[in-house]
């Protein structure tokens, strides 16, 4: 019997579906009970089991690792320029930069290799903030449904746009809106078939243009159809001179 189940358990450690895989952990404990000292040249005490109870004092494994520095090698949007030093946690530095290849490890031999200075200041970027690029992208493919009535007189001014543009989930002030050169009045149903730009002034640097539809609304029998997907479509410009420009603009797929 003993040897059935020397041989079985032989068996089941040398199985293929084994694991044996090495860890590095590393423990600091502390004996709760000090053995008793002996004298110099002396025979050591016989340790009793007490002696071999210990209090933990550290365990590596859960300690809070400190930040990884890395370097971005490319222009990464929202995040920085390429040479930019980062320091974040492992699991976010592996996971989001290390792996997908955007950063490489800040050792001495790239920091040589991508000139790294930390003591000098960071080369000013081209934009006015790194989430820039992605607001022009976002901006450059909405289409801005401004609603305007069916029935009363109106003339289209900034604080429309910015209305429109919170409706939208954007927070434009006037200020930065820069409306189309000609005046736009109605109710006017010719205008509903057709589309313009404005221009959005970002910081007071970059600019982007945002193509624009009106909407007549009103209520009862008045109301306009409702058009299935109709950002999806491309209108005429209302403005020739925009036509160009808005052919150039993304559509939302």
């Amino acid at each position: 019997m003993f040897g059935l189940r020397l041989a079985l358990s032989k068996t089941i450690a040398t199985g293929p579906n084994l694991i044996h895989q090495q860890t590095r952990n590393t423990f600091v404990l502390k004996r709760k009970w000090p053995p008793p000292l002996h004298k110099k040249g002396g025979k050591p005490s016989k340790l009793r089991a007490r002696h071999f109870v210990y209090d933990l004092i550290e365990d590596t494994s859960v300690t809070k690792k400190s930040d990884l520095k890395i370097i971005l090698n490319q222009f990464v949007d929202g995040v920085g320029n390429q040479g930019d030093v980062l320091s974040l946690r492992p699991t976010i530095a592996y996971r989001d930069y290390l792996l997908p290849g955007l950063a490489v490890y800040a050792n001495p031999e790239n920091l040589e290799k991508y000139q790294v200075d930390e003591s000098k200041p960071k080369v000013t970027s081209k934009y006015s903030s790194p989430y820039v690029q992605r607001t022009m992208g976002c901006l450059s493919r909405l289409v801005l449904q401004i609603i305007m009535s069916k029935t009363e007189p109106w003339t289209l001014q900034p604080w429309h746009i910015r209305a429109s543009f919170r409706k939208a989930c954007y927070v434009v002030p006037e200020h930065a809106i820069i409306m189309p050169p000609v005046t736009i009045t109605g109710p006017d149903l010719s205008l509903q078939e057709k589309e313009f730009y404005v221009t959005v002034k970002i910081n007071n640097k970059e600019e982007v243009n945002v193509r624009c539809r009106i909407h007549h609304w009103a209520t009862g029998l008045e109301r306009l159809p409702w058009v299935k997907d109709h950002w999806k479509k491309p209108f005429e410009a209302l403005i020739p001179e925009q036509a160009s420009v808005l052919e150039n603009l993304p559509l939302p797929t």
